[in-house]
């Protein structure tokens, strides 16, 4: 038996562990213990519920805060936190702790589950993950006590702790009512911790220790601090800082005389909840103002910036910002006639052109079906529909209140869309591909076709 398990690709091993854990988590939520009223829940919410946490994505079909007991928002918590840092993250986190050596198959495992290009410092990589995580989430649950705990008492601290998790995580999920962050829309702290929890989380932990590497060495560097990151960092950092602001600027410019969002509040206001928009779209899932209360075009904003999603190695979903920057190098790249696709100064490798590629079709192909499902089961504004499906897809978790609604075929669909979201459909498509030797070594003729 374990001979056969570790016969399965690293993809396949991933994809599973995610199952095994949606489901472990579905039994428990579906528990009577779980409920508020001490009465199981049907056990599609539950199934729901263990996958939109575990998948960090934060739809629910079921108010959160009120629908589950104590026990059952521990549950949600720890789904959320497997979820955010990845299942064989946690095992392998498991393994350092208990002293067990890691052999050269579970640092194969790990690489390809933080989608890294070597093997050399896993370990290490491991440790800084947890001590990063574990100091940003329990500075974001400190600050957070600052409002929380003087407003609900004792129990502001565990909402502290939840908050701060999930916005870590990039899940959207909370225990503090039925409309997410919508009674702190102009509180400037929850705005700005909630913000950075979110950043942090989307940036990816490759950022973050470039970053890091870069600041020991200001002095030395002084201007050229920028310079000294590596490709990667800076396509994060440039692709997040432009989405941001020009996401931040467009929904203030749609939303400045919109009553029912941010038409009524002040100019700061404004400004504060135009930027918290464009930040939680990117996969985040907390909502400020009602989804639906959105003009057409800062839906359409949300939706662009929602598909596209964080950075690679992070918490946050979608297809993640360095794989559109390819797409559009690549794009530019052709059009200028040119052989290379060049960004910073540097050739990027064909390998990450052809993934740009994979990833984005494969996250067209599921959120078309997602969107063609659902709208054969629901009679939901256009919209609307494609919304809640591009929010599965990303893994982003915002609805334009249609969520509760579902039927339980729609639950199914997009049940099955934030665990595709999560796992990359690629990923899917890689893990039940066969690999067989190709013993033909004659290639095929090739041939010219017309192409736009």
């Amino acid at each position: 038996m374990k001979k056969r398990f570790f016969s399965l690709s690293t993809s396949q091993i991933i994809m599973l562990s995610f199952l095994l854990t949606i489901l472990v988590g579905s039994i428990l939520l579906a528990l009577p213990v779980s409920s508020a009223t001490n009465e199981a829940v049907p056990y599609i919410d539950a199934l729901f519920t263990a996958t939109t946490s575990t998948c960090v994505t934060g739809l629910v079909t079921l108010t959160t805060a009120s629908s589950w007991s104590t026990f059952g928002h521990i549950v949600i918590l720890c789904l959320i936190q497997a979820g955010g840092l990845g299942i064989i993250t946690i095992l392998s986190g498991i393994m350092i702790i208990l002293q067990k050596r890691m052999g050269l198959a579970d640092r194969i495992l790990l690489q390809d589950a933080f989608n890294l290009n070597s093997l050399s410092g896993l370990v290490k990589f491991v440790k800084r993950v947890f001590i990063g995580t574990f100091i940003v989430e329990i500075t974001g649950a400190l600050l957070y006590m600052i409002v929380f705990v003087p407003e609900f008492g004792a129990k502001g601290i565990w909402i502290s702790l939840f908050t701060s998790v999930s916005a870590f995580c990039n899940a959207g999920i909370d225990i503090i009512g039925s409309n997410s962050l919508c009674n702190y829309a102009t509180h400037p702290l929850i705005n700005t911790v909630t913000a950075l929890l979110i950043i942090l989380g989307g940036l990816g932990y490759v950022v973050w220790w470039d970053l890091l590497r870069v600041t020991k060495n200001f002095k030395k560097q002084k201007l050229r601090c920028f310079q000294s990151l590596t490709l990667h960092s800076k396509l994060v950092l440039t692709a997040t800082a432009v989405l941001i602001l020009a996401g931040a600027l467009f929904i203030f410019v749609f939303e400045f005389g919109n009553p029912l969002t941010i038409g009524n509040m002040s100019l700061f206001d404004k400004i504060q909840v135009s930027l918290f928009q464009s930040i939680t779209t990117r996969t985040a899932g907390f909502a400020s103002v009602p989804q639906e209360n959105l003009s057409n075009g800062s839906a359409m904003v949300s939706l662009f910036l929602m598909f596209i999603g964080g950075s690679p190695v992070g918490t946050a979903g979608g297809v993640k910002t360095v794989t559109i920057v390819v797409l559009l190098a690549s794009a530019l790249a052709t059009v200028r006639n040119r052989n290379e696709v060049t960004l910073f100064n540097r050739n990027l490798r064909k390998e990450a052109v052809s993934k740009a590629i994979a990833v984005t079709a494969t996250s067209f192909a599921t959120l078309f079906i997602s969107t063609l499902l659902l709208c054969a089961s629901t009679n939901a504004n256009a919209l609307n529909i494609l919304f809640e499906t591009v929010s599965a897809t990303a893994t982003v978790g915002l609805s334009r209140n249609l969520t509760p609604y579902l039927d339980t075929f729609g639950k199914l669909v997009i049940t099955a869309t934030m665990y595709l979201g999560r796992i990359g459909p690629i990923s899917l498509a890689v893990a039940f591909t066969l690999r067989k030797e190709n013993k033909n070594i004659i290639s095929n003729p090739t041939e010219k076709i017309s192409v736009g």
